[in-house]
């Protein structure tokens, strides 16, 4: 590394500290620290895209790539089916007028589906900083040739995150999001102009690859259609249950605000996935005849390419990740802090006052980060901790599906849904289920059961297929059969969900209206049942459409690139 690169890595490190700290003299109470409702669009959009963007998915999807093929591209578009649903998700965030997601659970079920959300929301989030930890360490490590190791990578990042986060929240998160989303930008396009040079271009890689799998968008060994299917609709499940998802629909002025920002901020990732694979794929070229990682193979080609560009490109490339896996763990840290404050230390410990609370939640936020850099260090790859982290958000998805659509949904079953998936997910990992399902008629037509290196593992597809169903399956036994949740509680949630956010609109206390606010005459598709299912207005049929538009220009673009 040249003076220039240190130089540019010391300047980035203060001015985002500085940030946090003078974003600390702005938090009075618990809502300045966890959910501040003051963000325009462009703040909004930036902060979609650098929460959902981080470099461990360069990661995953250039090694899935370098492994698979382009349609290692689905590592991380497996989100796209899902993105135009962000128009529809965001305003119903807003307008629960919460702090967190179990906010939610406690106004729809109880306080105690509240506290089991704020205990699996935060294991999620735990994962989710110990992927990003883990992938980014592997980044710098490769792109520096080793200088700076792994262990090394993962201190820095994370005492530059936490000090900036736990001293501004999501304030903090959010204006360094802004800054770091267009670092993240630089950093996604810059190394595969260099390395298609190299390689004589996509002619040269469509020369040098033999296999024509490898150049599909879907590649029926693995990641064929029934997987993309299958993992899209895992992920749209599990998208209302990633506590950080509240932030990002719910941190803007009004229901508009988290709309652009959601669907138009996550668009922009989508089109950065892109040049992951392509470089992914491009490597395949460069790096034959070497022995390589797949994880460091993204971080190998910045260490190959960028020193010989000028010097202070490198000192780039790591502010640019570093940029990426802290604008994401800084607001997955404040969001499982916030879970653990407000939905489950203060049901134990209540009426204390607003500072004390700030505190345990700067507290909290250190000891989930801790948690993070455990499970980094533990898990063998970043592709491995993609699939744990896949797995976890829906289990609690399905009893929040289940109670928004229908009004029969009791608390115990919210209870049995969510440990049913568990459960289950638990046992397609037992070897025994394996051999039994691999024996199971129909399995070769079906392939239940892949071989890997590893052995025989139930195809992830039909994993996800067996949690959802299960939990599905049992959360509407158990509904019909147990103690309905209150009429007066179940009109208070939906009232919520048909009540527009007015700008200036303060709530005192999370998931109630404003004292003398006019709720919506009810609008459903089935009047005089039990189910809830609005009828979507025109900006909401207009806005989803779009999304569907330019979830689809972006794969005609990829078709495109890689067949003509």
């Amino acid at each position: 590394m040249h003076i220039a690169d240190y130089g540019i890595l010391v300047v980035y490190f203060i001015g985002i500290t500085a940030i946090g700290v003078w974003a600390a003299r702005r938090i009075k109470n618990i809502s300045d620290f966890f959910m501040p409702r003051r963000f325009g669009k462009a703040f909004m959009m930036m902060h979609s895209f650098g929460t959902g963007t981080h470099s461990d998915q360069a990661v995953s999807v250039a090694s899935k790539s370098f492994t698979n093929g382009l349609s290692g591209i689905w590592y991380q578009w497996l989100w796209l089916p899902v993105t135009p649903f962000y128009w529809l998700i965001a305003p119903v965030f807003r307008r629960f007028r919460a702090i967190t997601t179990a906010d939610v659970f406690e106004s729809r079920f109880s306080t105690s589906v509240s506290m089991l959300f704020a205990i699996v929301g935060s294991l999620s989030l735990v994962v989710t900083i110990g992927m990003m930890l883990k992938g980014s360490s592997e980044v710098i490590s490769a792109s520096t040739g080793g200088l700076i190791t792994s262990g090394w990578a993962i201190f820095a990042m994370t005492i530059i995150f936490v000090v900036y986060g736990v001293a501004g929240g999501l304030s903090a998160a959010i204006i360094t999001d802004f800054i770091q989303g267009i670092l993240t930008i630089i950093f996604s396009f810059l190394l595969l102009p260099l390395i298609l040079n190299a390689v004589g271009g996509l002619a040269g890689i469509r020369e040098k690859i033999a296999d024509p799998e490898m150049l599909s968008m879907v590649a029926p060994a693995e990641i064929g259609l029934f997987y993309i299917i299958v993992i899209a609709l895992n992920a749209l499940v599990g998208i209302v249950t990633q506590p950080h998802t509240m932030g990002n629909c719910a941190a803007g002025k009004t229901e508009m605000e988290g709309r652009v920002g959601f669907m138009f901020g996550t668009m922009i990732k989508r089109l950065c996935t892109i040049p992951w694979c392509l470089t992914g794929l491009a490597a395949i070229v460069y790096f034959a005849g070497r022995e390589i990682e797949p994880d460091k193979v993204f971080g190998a080609v910045a260490g190959e390419f960028l020193p010989k560009i000028l010097p202070g490109m490198l000192g780039l490339f790591l502010a640019a990740i570093l940029a990426a896996v802290m604008s994401s763990c800084d607001s997955f840290m404040i969001a499982s802090a916030g879970l653990l404050t407000e939905n489950f230390y203060k049901r134990l410990i209540p009426d204390k006052n607003q500072s004390h609370y700030v505190l345990v939640g700067r507290i909290a936020a250190v000891v989930v980060v801790a948690g993070g850099i455990a499970f980094a260090y533990w898990v063998p790859t970043v592709v491995d901790a993609l699939e744990i982290f896949w797995k976890i958000c829906p289990m609690m998805a399905i009893a929040f599906w289940l109670g928004l659509f229908w009004r029969r949904t009791t608390v115990a079953a919210a209870w049995a849904a969510t440990l049913t998936a568990f459960v289950v997910w638990w046992l397609t990992t037992k070897s025994f289920f394996v051999s039994f399902m691999a024996d199971f008629p129909g399995n070769e037509a079906l392939r239940f059961v892949m071989v890997k290196e590893a052995g025989q593992e139930i195809y992830l597809p039909w994993q996800m297929l067996f949690y959802l169903a299960a939990g599905l399956v049992v959360g509407i036994v158990v509904s019909l059969f147990t103690k309905p949740v209150a009429k007066e509680k179940l009109d208070n949630f939906y009232a919520l969900l048909r009540t527009p956010v007015a700008l200036g609109e303060k709530v005192s206390v999370p998931c109630t209206l404003p004292a003398g606010t006019v709720v919506p005459e009810k609008r459903n598709f089935f009047p005089n049942t039990n189910l809830e299912i609005p009828v979507p207005t025109l900006i909401s049929i207009i806005g989803f459409l779009v999304g569907w538009a330019c979830a689809a220009v972006i794969v005609l673009v990829v078709y495109l690139i890689a067949n003509v």
